[in-house]
């Protein structure tokens, strides 16, 4: 199984993507320093790391500084509330493979290291999974567009986010707490009607009978 270091100092968000990336399969590991965060990655082998840049201490850039000094090349997913152009070129040229802002929602986040996982274990298959087709419509993971016979349809990030849960789990009843955990993380409203919202807009953009509405369980899309 594959092996994940979480070095986040808000354990509310820490608990968040451990316990969804256990759901998924993965071991994880978490810390909130950096010192331990260097420490571990030179005596342990991990697959992945997702790393906070605002640490006590040392700041998430000089934690990925000193990885890659000393030769640890898994890689790397920034997952900061920093959401300047400077930062992400910073992060993205100091060695960080992917960088994702917070508040995020953990299908992308988990989509993102699959991606990360793939490439690097088998690049030549990287480019396969880009696109996800169910019946006549084919969803594009690297242009957030999908499209349906000859019509191109661009997707806002939280629809093409939903979109990406439901063409993954096809057929399946998907709840709103699990559309909520998915799509909006840990940071939405649990009492807010936002996914029924949402299910509305891309009933709009996919045909009103592409997602169906299973009374009293969820949604689903129609295989």
């Amino acid at each position: 199984m594959r092996q994940i270091l979480i070095v986040e100092d808000e354990v509310r968000i820490s608990a968040f993507v451990e316990k969804g990336l256990q759901a998924k399969g993965y071991i994880t590991t978490a810390v909130g320093d950096s010192s331990t965060a260097v420490a571990l990655a030179l005596t342990h082998q991990f697959d992945l790391a997702l790393l906070d840049l605002g640490l006590p201490g040392e700041d998430g850039f000089a934690v990925l500084e000193q990885w890659r000094g000393q030769g640890v090349n898994f890689p790397v997913i920034i997952l900061t509330a920093r959401d300047e152009v400077i930062d992400k070129v910073a992060g993205l040229r100091g060695g960080a493979d992917d960088y994702v802002t917070k508040p995020f929602s953990f299908a992308e986040l988990l989509a993102r290291i699959e991606a990360r996982l793939r490439t690097t274990t088998n690049p030549g298959k990287a480019k396969e999974k880009m696109q996800l087709q169910r019946g006549d419509m084919v969803l594009n993971l690297r242009t957030r567009k999908i499209q349906i016979g000859e019509r191109m349809i661009e997707l806002p990030a939280r629809e093409f986010t939903m979109a990406e849960v439901f063409f993954r789990h096809p057929g399946q009843v998907m709840s709103r707490q699990q559309l909520l955990d998915l799509v909006w993380g840990y940071d939405y409203d649990p009492g807010s009607n936002i996914v029924d919202v949402y299910v509305g807009y891309l009933r709009k953009k996919l045909g009103n009978k592409a997602i169906e509405t299973i009374r009293g369980m969820g949604y689903r899309l129609k295989t």
